[in-house]
């Protein structure tokens, strides 16, 4: 890829500039200086003149005709003068179009797609601030009836109080759980007469990385169920096993970012139950809630087990919105204490506030009812059996077709996506010179982006490829996938050792980074922060999965 500078026009006239003699000489009605070519022999008998734009005229009919079009956009400091919005407008797309495209990023759980009248919606509703009530009180009664939607869909009691809350997605969902469940262990202990220094919460290797921001954010001490080769969720007996006086909870993903596995939410509560355990569970629903009701309907997991005391999801995945929107809801009142409840009066009107942020859009919120009063249950049914139909044929290809080995669940068990991987010596496979890594680089260069991990940590450091199936992502679209993985697979076995590995440096370096230059690969204050310890990641090597 050629990276094309800004070149120093030596010769040219900014309109702050004297015009030079040769300028003042030049004939009435020239629109710029007129440059000399050096005396020296020529194909031309008589001398050749070169003619530039004065740049005096801003605001050109042309955007790649401005004095914009041949700058450099500002980096570090914010420019003095203006630009038309049409070229500002340009400038920035044209810088966005090294981006991936969004369609082929087969990373992300992130929705990707909606419907027109969805965008315009929430178009319409950019400058609205959801949290000012008083102002826009509609919105703030449209988040209510998601509540109460998403309430019923989890099963919340009838007749009952439960609460919820938007957020700007299942991180800070889940930082609002951990924090209920902690100060209602606190509050508990203090009754009791008893320290509250040491606080703890139990949960699977496999957790996404919010979970263990909100541990150390908040202080709490992680405690976990350890994955194997075998088995990639919590165990219930090791889980309960580990609990103490200072467990204010226990965390179950339905759905985990690396397989898709619905953990056993279930037989948790069974046995806390059985033990006569007074602990809450927090079910991560951030991928699953959307899918496991309309797909598995009867697996029990949400406000049908008595342990269960709070729930997250997120509405811009499975949930199909665009990004950022998330969802918490609380059994009852009960399990959220009221000190951690905010009334403010705020500009005309008393509200209660339970967030970690204050001012955001209303239209991620209006787009989720759209979707909700759109699709109905039947939508949502039709298009999650479509995501678990399209997942099963890939798995079936990637198995019967391929030879990879399946990881992830089949016919709805879990999430619509598909968890593969290599086969090793000890299961038939052949000797590679290459890896699950080499080959998620050689599909980044057909534009697919389908990520490489190593696993949750005692799995011997287990690699994996994942698929997530969005949405958009249509059978069609998935035989083109298949047929790029084909391809790929051929090349890599075309290739000797040397080569693959030359070959990934050079995509990784190339390619995957789409025209980086060295200096931004990095943002300028993240240098200071490589190599923490204190992460799964930085002590064992496992590689977090996007979600």
């Amino acid at each position: 890829m050629v990276h094309l500078t800004a070149i120093s026009r030596s010769g040219s006239v900014t309109p702050s500039e004297e015009p030079t003699a040769a300028q003042a000489a030049a004939p009435a009605g020239a629109s710029g200086p007129t440059l000399s070519v050096n005396d020296r022999p020529s194909l031309h008998k008589s001398l050749s003149q070169v003619k530039l734009s004065s740049y005096a005229d801003e605001f050109t009919t042309s955007v790649y005709g401005s004095q914009f079009a041949g700058q450099d956009l500002p980096k570090h400091s914010m420019p003095a003068g203006a630009m038309p919005r049409d070229v500002a407008y340009h400038m920035i797309k044209d810088h966005l179009s090294l981006d991936n495209n969004p369609k082929l990023n087969l990373a992300s759980f992130v929705t990707t797609y909606m419907e027109d009248e969805a965008e315009k919606l929430m178009t319409e509703a950019f400058s609205k601030n959801f949290i000012d009530y008083e102002e826009y009180p509609q919105s703030a009664d449209i988040q209510n009836r998601c509540v109460n939607m998403i309430g019923d869909l989890f099963h919340a009691p009838h007749g009952g109080d439960s609460i919820g809350t938007s957020c700007i997605g299942s991180s800070e969902a889940i930082m609002l759980a951990v924090l209920a469940m902690k100060r209602r262990w606190k509050l508990r202990r203090q009754a009791e007469g008893k320290p509250t220094d040491r606080p703890n919460i139990i949960m699977s290797s496999a957790v996404q990385v919010c979970w263990e921001k909100a541990a150390r954010y908040f202080e709490v001490e992680e405690k976990y169920v350890y994955c194997t080769e075998t088995r990639y969720t919590i165990d219930p007996d090791e889980a309960v096993a580990l609990i103490d006086e200072n467990t204010i909870g226990i965390a179950a993903i339905l759905g985990t970012t690396y397989t898709g596995h619905y953990e056993d939410v279930k037989g948790i509560n069974d046995l806390l139950v059985e033990k006569g355990l007074d602990v809450p569970i927090h079910v991560d629903a951030a991928s699953g809630g959307f899918v496991a009701p309309f797909v598995l309907p009867d697996l029990e997991w949400d406000f049908r087990l008595p342990q269960v005391v709070s729930i997250n999801v997120s509405g811009h995945k499975y949930g199909l919105v665009y990004p950022g929107v998330g969802w918490v809801v609380w059994r009852s009142h009960e399990y959220l204490p009221q000190d951690l409840i905010f009334n403010i009066n705020y500009l005309g009107a008393e509200q209660s506030s339970f967030t970690l942020n204050f001012s955001k859009g209303a239209s991620q919120v209006i787009g989720q009812y759209y979707q909700f009063i759109r699709l109905g249950r039947r939508g949502y049914e039709s298009i999650m059996s479509n995501l678990t139909r399209t997942a099963d044929y890939l798995t079936d290809v990637l198995e019967k077709s391929l030879g990879f080995v399946i990881m992830s669940e089949r016919q709805g068990q879990g999430l619509p996506l598909v968890a593969f991987r290599f086969k090793t010596a000890q299961e038939g496979g052949k000797q590679r010179h290459y890896d699950e890594f080499a080959l998620a680089h050689h599909l980044r260069s057909r534009g697919w982006v389908v990520p490489a991990y190593t696993m949750a940590p005692h799995t011997n450091e287990m690699k994996m490829l994942r698929v997530v199936v969005r949405e958009d992502f249509s059978k069609s679209r998935c035989d083109l996938l298949i047929h790029d993985i084909k391809l790929c697979v051929a090349m890599l076995e075309n290739m000797d050792a040397e080569t693959v590995r030359k070959q990934e440096e050079f995509i990784k370096e190339h390619i995957a980074t789409h025209g980086k230059t060295k200096h931004q690969h990095r943002h300028h204050a993240s240098k200071h922060y490589t190599g923490e310890e204190h992460s799964l990641q930085g002590k064992t090597g496992k590689t977090h999965a996007i979600c």
